[in-house]
């Protein structure tokens, strides 16, 4: 086949291939050609970009505008959430209150949308320069001791963080706050790891995010005795008689000031527990319980005999 020949045939080569392929984009633009255009408001997030180094925004700055768009019903259908961005750069940014137009060129869209409006068209930020300095941890705890005990001194390892923020707020830190440390219940010193935070939003954290929080456990500054505290027999099982000797003790409290001072008779006890015991002659230790804003230190005797008896004739 000569060279000219194989010019003319090669157009058709091929043809039903070419022919449908005219046939899909024919469908597909009636198909695009015969959705209706709308419009729709949408809600969407704000990003700034390029702040200065050395400036510090001071006021909070709406996380999200609103916007209006316009396209195929088909195509805004398929917007989804992050499809649509607005970009703020803030590279002229300077120290003092500034405000930034936001126009339909900042929005970021996809292929087939189209911005009608951004609301707001501007938005005012206040700027400072930055700066830092070291300030106090101040440790919180939770809570009250074992009865008898106070909380001590308290400390935090690291003592000082440095925190970071607008010049302002830098100047008006006087301390970093701790999570509370719980010392419910305790009778000895309490450690813990604990996270740091600032009351502050302005203001953040440089480096250290948490501190070894010490809390010293102490016995209560005060004593009180309570004489000639009867005896109290419990659990004594049935048909049975028991009698204790002595059967009074002295019970020595320890507590505040005024804690000791609202402690009453009715508010100690002290007993022997007879549970699951027969007739016979025991010598049992005494407990006593106490208002949860004193504790007991010692009860004198610590023992006492205890002669149990059958209680039929």
């Amino acid at each position: 086949m000569t060279l000219s020949r194989r010019l003319l045939t090669r157009p058709f080569r091929h043809v039903w291939l070419k022919l449908l392929s005219v046939g899909l984009a024919l469908l597909l633009w009636l198909v695009v050609s015969g959705e209706e255009t709308v419009e729709r408001g949408l809600r969407v997030p704000l990003e700034l970009t390029q702040v200065p180094a050395g400036l510090e925004l001071l006021d909070e700055v709406p996380a999200t505008v609103d916007v209006r768009v316009r396209g195929a019903s088909g195509t805004l259908s398929r917007v989804a959430a992050g499809d649509v961005v607005a970009v703020l750069d803030l590279h002229t940014a300077k120290e003092g209150r500034r405000l930034f137009p936001l126009t339909p060129d900042q929005v970021r869209v996809p292929f087939g949308v189209e911005i009608v409006q951004v609301m707001p068209s501007a938005v005012a930020m206040a700027f400072e320069p930055s700066a830092s300095r070291e300030v106090p941890i101040a440790p919180a705890v939770d809570g009250q001791p074992a009865p008898g005990y106070v909380v001590g001194p308290l400390s935090a390892e690291p003592r000082v963080v440095e925190v970071v923020g607008p010049e302002s707020a830098v100047k008006r830190a006087t301390e970093v706050l701790t999570e509370p440390v719980s010392v419910a219940g305790a009778r000895t010193h309490v450690k813990q790891t604990v996270i740091l935070g600032v009351m502050d939003p302005a203001l953040r954290l440089k480096t250290a995010r948490s501190a070894m929080v010490t809390v010293q456990i102490l016995p209560a500054p005060l004593e009180r005795t309570l004489r000639n505290e009867p005896v109290h027999l419990r659990h004594l099982g049935p048909n049975l008689r028991a009698e204790a000797v002595p059967p009074v003790v002295d019970i020595t409290l320890r507590g505040k000031r005024d804690a000791l001072g609202r402690v009453g008779a009715d508010d100690v006890a002290a007993f022997i527990d007879l549970a699951g015991l027969g007739p016979g002659q025991y010598s049992l230790t005494v407990h006593a319980d106490s208002s949860r804003d004193a504790g007991v230190t010692r009860v004198v005797p610590e023992t006492v005999q205890v002669r149990i008896t059958s209680g039929t004739p």
